[in-house]
């Protein structure tokens, strides 16, 4: 069945991901309650199978492979803020609850946008997680952001609406600001260090949703089927 994407109007695109009046624990929550944003009509329901959760094709489909990227987002920093890590400052605990919440928001959002076409809940896998260490928290933390920047950038050039392309640059945006508090939080000033810009060029890195899911799937139970999405 073809997918049709019903268009966005940029004023309903800037109202849900504005940053401005928000305080950080607010940031994108209202967004998330926004039913209108992104209807989506006439894709085909997409569903578990032999080969695992098809997240679909075109738009649809790299909507739920972002969909699927925030739901382990949110997983992660859920629990790791329900049980702190031995030795939390009052600031760490405030600003990784600041995450959560922003993660959250990132997932609901993307869980409204695509209403039906939405894939499950997604089942996680943080056994090689301590949420005991600092160390290991913040590391698993680098790791999860430093891959969803690099997923948007690289999914950037799949996405065919301008709606959504302005939407997933705001999001990548906010990734990136966490991505750079928690290298910081590892090593001050390790921010935007030559392992995650290129000096060449002054980008950040980016890679291809295979690439992408490859390294996501040591934190998941659910196989996720990308085999439809858009690769140029």
């Amino acid at each position: 069945m073809k997918q049709q994407l019903l268009p966005v109007p940029e004023t309903a695109a800037e109202q849900q991901l504005t940053t401005r009046g928000l305080d950080r624990r607010r940031f994108l929550l209202q967004a998330a309650g926004v039913a209108s944003v992104a209807a989506i009509a006439g894709a085909c329901h997409k569903s578990n199978d032999d080969s695992g959760i098809n997240l679909g094709s075109g738009d649809v489909g790299i909507l739920n492979y972002a969909y699927a990227l925030e739901q382990l987002e949110a997983a992660f920093y859920t629990a790791a803020v329900s049980a702190p890590y031995n030795g939390i400052t009052p600031s760490e605990q405030a600003l990784l609850t600041d995450i959560r919440d922003h993660e959250i928001a990132h997932r609901e959002f993307f869980k409204t946008a695509l209403g039906a076409n939405a894939i499950v809940s997604l089942e996680v896998n943080f056994s090689s997680i301590n949420f005991t260490s600092r160390d290991s928290v913040l590391s698993a933390a680098k790791a999860f952001e430093d891959l969803g920047v690099s997923a948007y950038n690289g999914a950037g050039r799949l996405i065919t609406s301008t709606d959504y392309l302005l939407l997933a640059g705001k999001i990548v945006s906010v990734e990136a600001r966490h991505a750079g508090y928690i290298r910081d939080l590892i090593s001050n000033g390790s921010f935007a260090d030559n392992t995650i810009v290129a000096a060449s060029t002054g980008l950040d890195q980016a890679r291809m949703p295979n690439d992408v899911l490859a390294i996501a799937s040591t934190y998941l139970k659910s196989k996720l089927n990308a085999s439809n999405l858009p690769t140029s």
